[in-house]
């Protein structure tokens, strides 16, 4: 069996700074990919709209310079997302929209997830002038969709969890306020986050990662598999069902490929796990086996138009670009995804940190 699609964009990956930017570049150019946006929690953030990297902040121009360098020059579509926090003004909002540069902006809860400290609250933004600055820019904001600051059994139980609060008490109330704001929700894990996004208007839309279409919380935690830790970490088979219906629902075109794959080199740290899946070079496979789990039939042309929607098709519509003219295959063979190796150290990818074999194979 052979998959021939265009080129794919992933609409939320990590790129990182220095010197490794190279492979993972390379790593995403390996695997079909045809652009990314590429996020903003760098060390420092991408916290400007201009001008030269500083001290404690890259700018958007000066970091996809740096990602240009590093092989991202190659891409069709390179989007970096300005990183809101208590320096956003509306005025650089507006002025970054004018000169073209600016094409989405990042919300992080204060501490969520990876180098988030700089986030500002969702209720210091709802309502106010970045966010008016934003919608009325035609700006799309991304949103890590998590209530930030829960104690533990807030934070995650089986009747609720940071996603679901953050659905269910923030954004309706970000809608009401800004009723024409762009959003999409990135990599959305529950079946509330599904539905809201299924329910909201045509301009909220919502990335899906291959973590989450495949894994459940008792993958997580049987044998404590941390290659498979990320945030929003992995839910239940209640959630990942409504997923699977959500992504592969003929004509949807709300839902698109983001897998937020995030490299460590080390995973395990004295201070915890440390948050992401690095699925660069291996994600379409994962995808086509996630959507064959949920019962996609890639071997007919039903299949594959379903397929080729979430991954290759309704992301660029999304954001305003074309679709990929250039092409891929996969086939339908085993394949494995070896260590990456970088100058900072050894990258373990998802399929390996997990100990299973790839059902497809990228045709190099």
């Amino acid at each position: 069996m052979t998959l021939n699609l265009p080129q794919w964009f992933d609409l939320h990956t990590h790129f990182r700074q220095g010197p490794v930017m190279a492979a993972y570049v390379k790593a995403h150019r390996d695997m079909g990919c045809a652009g990314a946006l590429a996020m903003p929690n760098t060390q420092p953030p991408v916290s400007r709209i201009s001008g030269a990297a500083q001290v404690d902040g890259w700018s958007i121009e000066s970091y996809s310079a740096e990602l240009r360098a590093a092989g991202a020059d190659v891409f069709e579509q390179l989007i970096v997302p300005l990183y809101l926090t208590r320096q956003t003004t509306a005025g650089m909002i507006r002025e970054g929209a004018a000169s073209g540069v600016l094409r989405a902006c990042k919300y992080y809860p204060p501490h969520g997830t990876t180098n988030s400290e700089h986030g500002v609250r969702m209720d210091d933004l709802i309502g106010g002038e970045v966010f008016r600055a934003i919608e009325e820019s035609g700006i799309i904001l991304c949103i890590h969709g998590e209530q930030h600051a829960l104690t533990g059994p807030d934070y995650i139980d089986a009747q609720q969890n940071a996603e679901t609060r953050f659905y269910t008490e923030r954004m309706p109330r970000l809608i009401a306020e800004h009723p024409k704001l762009r959003i999409v929700c990135e990599h959305i894990t529950t079946r509330t986050a599904a539905e809201f996004v299924a329910n909201a208007p045509d301009h909220v839309g919502a990335t899906v990662t291959p973590q989450h279409l495949l894994y459940t919380l008792g993958h997580l935690i049987q044998g404590l598999k941390y290659h498979l830790y990320c945030l929003p970490i992995v839910k239940f088979q209640d959630d990942r069902g409504a997923l699977r219906q959500a992504v592969t629902k003929a004509g949807q075109t709300k839902y698109f490929a983001g897998t937020d794959s995030a490299p460590h080199t080390t995973k395990a740290t004295a201070c915890g796990c440390a948050a992401g899946c690095f699925t660069g070079g291996c994600a379409p496979q994962l995808y086509a086996m996630a959507f064959e789990e949920a019962g996609i039939d890639l071997g007919t042309p039903e299949g594959v138009s379903v397929f080729e929607r979430f991954l290759s098709l309704n992301g660029p519509a999304f954001y305003g670009f074309p679709a990929s003219s250039q092409r891929f295959q996969m086939i339908k063979a085993p394949s494995q995804t070896p260590v990456l190796e970088t100058p900072a150290g050894s990258i373990t990818p998802l399929p390996a940190g997990m100990g299973m074999e790839l059902t497809w194979s990228i045709v190099k």
